[in-house]
């Protein structure tokens, strides 16, 4: 599901941003790094970065739809920014479930991305959410551009990173 609205990025300019919602089952998480790895080439990551962003959005999915309420889908928002890529992946939870932060999974999420966060929030407190009270399970990554990170940025007031059609 495209979102047409724009979203203010961290960096403080206007972000790119697509929505997608599929079933939170290991058949469909293939579609989601398929996706996280065409968005990287088109904003010409290289290719070792290309295949970090795959692993790390493919394991916070895998964590994500273990702890998933039921069939409850899993919804992923690429934000694509002059920074790099920003990606929150969330699930519907029960009450209590916590994003586990103790295991291998999340060292390799860490490893892989520049900013990693594993945290519980609302249905009105996530992208795309629907503004409910509903617990969620969200992890948050962000891979930046070489000389892109924050406080780093090269250039002038430049334009946000487009993905080529």
């Amino acid at each position: 599901m495209a979102d047409s609205r724009s979203a203010l990025a961290q960096d403080g300019r206007r972000a790119e941003r697509l929505e997608l919602r599929v079933p939170s089952t290991p058949t469909q998480l293939p579609a989601v790094r398929a996706m996280a790895g065409d968005l990287a080439i088109r904003m010409d990551y290289d290719l070792d970065s290309v295949e970090d962003l795959r692993l790390a959005v493919d394991e916070a999915c895998a964590t994500l739809a273990a702890i998933a309420l039921g069939d409850a889908p899993l919804t992923v928002v690429f934000e694509t920014t002059r920074a790099g890529l920003h990606i929150d992946a969330w699930v519907p939870v029960a009450d209590g479930t916590d994003v586990p932060r103790d295991g291998f999974g999340w060292t390799v999420l860490q490893t892989l991305a520049d900013n990693v966060d594993g945290r519980t929030a609302t249905q009105g407190e996530v992208p795309a959410g629907d503004g409910g009270s509903a617990r969620v399970a969200v992890i948050s990554l962000d891979k930046y551009l070489p000389g892109r990170r924050p406080g780093e940025l090269v250039g002038g007031a430049g334009q946000n990173r487009s993905v080529a059609p």
